[in-house]
């Protein structure tokens, strides 16, 4: 419903703009102008648009904000404070505290505020996902519109309408210049995500000076050729046309709607409106009171509230949310008792836990000589932990038949415009986006997954490195693992992407060794709902030990263990992964047949590895043995830290070349006997 501007209206807008500069300037540090520029479009979502109760933040169908202009980040923030957002306990439930308080603001971009520099998704409720990376933000939003047509095409009914929430990003010029915006939106537009909303500010500026210096393209000419609904906003101030453009977004069922607003950075700053000098730094305490003075406030007066403000927002939002929240409890009370069976599986994905028995189909692999690729035992497992866990959902970047990344069980089927229960999504050439797309629809709640070959992991870097930092579950299958991927070539090789992922805090590479060592890595990963997963997994075939002679799998857990082991004190240890660890399997046997004690190291997840007790891993890797070789198709960075000073690396010092896998392997150097050799040097 369209709302003309009142007094009241104006002065809670112009609370939100005077709150952001002066968090900002007592910073000393921030952007004021953006804050200032899009408080009214704040405004019109939190009071008129979105269906969000303040003291259910965490209300599974309430409508979703994503500030993708993270660096806008106090415009978050003033406005959940002034909307009364409750705070979370430890369970995850209200509280009377509120997630932001005016202490928060005050110590803006300080150590122990909620208020960071960028919103930071876990930090304070109503914080939907982190942002600051530009467009990230705008592709989590996807995922998450995604999350609620699956939602609502699997779990409502006839007489039940559990999801159907709308979900709206904020975004800059600076998000839609970021490929992954266009990435994201192509997805959006040919799923016609009917319940998603861009709004785009289009205020002619960036840090460097005017936005043609760079950039100069239609936006509304893009977007209608990507499939959306494009409506226009002449002036940012205006609440009733922004209240109208809304409008059109609900009345639009068949694509997404980008709303286009003018605005003006650094809104009633007489001499820095307009200007990038508005944008990345503090506007001064007297450009702030010049600022205030234009508003009709205080000019002197810091972190001002008018009267009658937050009860404006109460008697909003508040009133509004409340309405909705109680509706849709009783939904799900009446839901619970009607379809139990459908009710348990939301209970769990609703506490971020997976159902009972998940994982009990996964299979055990017999031992076989010549085994199987990784990437086929996963697929394998995959489907059984899958089809065990109903909110699972994942799909490729047009690679599935070779990752093995579709499910293939009764009822899977696949996620489309028109068809959006199927459970295989296709993000087409997509990686970047897929990465920001399962972001969302983790942070939705939903098991997401996301699959290509792991030399593109580069493409979607700062997606995973977002998993990580906002402690999500996301599972990436990453096939085609190293130089066995053979007459590829060195553009499809990985070499450095090992050491590379395992730099990213937080993010658990697994790359197994065999089919078993696959399936208990599945089960150690899902089991962890704090922590992405990376799954490294080979093109190529290796042995499946037996397990009888070996060790039991039950190791990976610890994310290294010993495999196979020796009589006293080893004079070498054999360490490997992957593809790798039958080369130390193989070494092994010869080094023996020499009178060599030998111990042999499956290390399938150094970041578990790592964080065990210092007394397992002297266990493991005791520190009297010196003599330690490692082994993997990759550089050695990442294997310093466990074979040490005196340690030896067999694997790449370059990038790899075009030839059957074999022969790729025997021109690097990378076999049983550069084992032997590195052990007996």
């Amino acid at each position: 419903m369209s709302v003309a501007s009142t007094d009241i209206q104006t002065l809670a807008v112009d609370t939100i703009r005077t709150l952001s500069m002066d968090a900002v300037q007592t910073a000393n540090s921030g952007h004021p102008g953006t804050p200032m520029a899009l408080a009214p479009i704040a405004y019109q979502l939190y009071q008129h648009a979105m269906d969000y109760d303040p003291a259910q933040p965490t209300w599974p169908n309430r409508d979703r904000f994503v500030l993708s202009c993270g660096h806008a980040s106090m415009l978050l923030y003033s406005s959940l404070h002034l909307i009364g957002v409750k705070a979370l306990d430890d369970n995850g439930q209200p509280t009377d505290r509120l997630a932001v308080t005016l202490d928060d603001i005050k110590s803006f971009r300080q150590i122990g505020s909620v208020c960071a520099g960028h919103p930071e998704f876990g930090e304070a409720a109503g914080i939907e996902t982190t942002t600051g990376p530009l467009g990230a933000g705008v592709s989590n939003s996807v995922g998450m519109a995604m999350a609620a047509k699956w939602l609502g095409a699997t779990y409502n009914t006839d007489s039940a309408t559990l999801f159907d929430y709308n979900t709206y990003a904020l975004c800059s010029d600076g998000d839609l210049m970021e490929g992954v915006a266009c990435e994201a939106a192509s997805v959006a537009g040919h799923l016609k995500l009917d319940n998603l909303c861009w709004i785009y500010d289009d205020n002619g500026i960036t840090i460097e000076g005017e936005t043609d210096l760079a950039f100069s393209e239609n936006v509304g000419q893009r977007f209608e050729g990507l499939g959306w609904n494009v409506v226009h906003v002449d002036d940012a101030n205006d609440l009733a046309a922004l209240g109208k453009a809304i409008d059109n977004f609900k009345a639009c069922n068949d694509k997404p709607t980008i709303i286009i607003v003018k605005s003006i950075i650094g809104y009633g700053a007489p001499n820095k409106q307009n200007t990038h000098g508005a944008h990345g730094a503090p506007l001064g305490w007297d450009e702030v009171a010049l600022a205030k003075q234009s508003y009709g406030f205080p000019p002197e007066e810091k972190f001002y509230i008018p009267d009658g403000v937050q009860q404006h927002f109460a008697e909003g939002v508040g009133e509004r949310g409340k309405k909705a929240f109680d509706a849709w409890n009783e939904t799900w009370a009446k839901y619970q008792k009607d379809h139990p069976e459908k009710a348990a599986e939301l209970t769990a994905m609703f506490a971020g836990k997976l159902p009972e028995g998940w994982d009990k189909d996964i299979p055990v692999f017999p031992a076989d000589e010549k085994g199987d690729a990784t990437r086929n035992s996963s697929g394998k497992v995959l489907n059984a932990v899958a089809a065990n866990i109903p909110f699972m959902i994942g799909g490729s970047a047009d690679l599935a038949p070779s990752n093995k990344s579709d499910l293939k069980f009764d009822g899977a089927g696949n996620f489309q415009s028109g068809s959006y229960g199927g459970r295989n999504l296709h993000f087409g050439i997509r990686e970047h986006a897929m990465a920001g797309i399962t972001n969302g629809l983790s942070l939705s709640g939903l098991r997401s997954y996301a699959a290509t070959f792991f030399v593109f992991s580069d493409y979607m870097r700062g997606g995973m490195r977002l998993s990580s930092i906002m402690h999500q579950p996301v599972i990436y299958i990453l096939t085609h693992d190293s130089i066995g991927v053979g007459e590829d070539g060195p553009t499809h090789q990985p070499v450095e992407h090992l050491s590379a992922c395992r730099a990213i805090p937080g993010l658990l590479v697994f790359r197994p060794g065999d089919s078993n060592e696959v399936a208990e890595c599945y089960r150690t990963a899902l089991s962890i709902d704090d922590h992405p997963s990376a799954f490294v997994l080979s093109r190529q075939n290796m042995p499946t030990l037996d397990r009888d002679v070996y060790a039991d799998v039950s190791g990976c857990a610890k994310g290294g263990y010993v495999l196979s082991d020796c009589d006293g004190t080893p004079d070498v240890i054999l360490m490997g992964s992957g593809s790798e660890l039958n080369l130390c399997v193989e070494a092994a046997k010869t080094l023996t047949e020499q009178g060599k004690k030998v111990r042999v190291v499956s290390m399938p997840c150094m970041d578990l590895f790592q964080d065990q007790d210092q007394s397992y891993i002297d266990e493991v890797l005791p520190p009297a043995v010196t003599n330690r070789v490692a082994v993997e198709a990759g550089i050695r960075m990442s294997w310093d830290r466990w074979i040490g000073l005196d340690g030896k690396f067999v694997g790449m010092e370059s990038y790899g070349a075009s030839g059957p896998y074999a022969a790729v392997y025997e021109h690097f150097g990378i076999n049983a006997e550069a084992v032997v050799n590195a052990a007996s040097a």
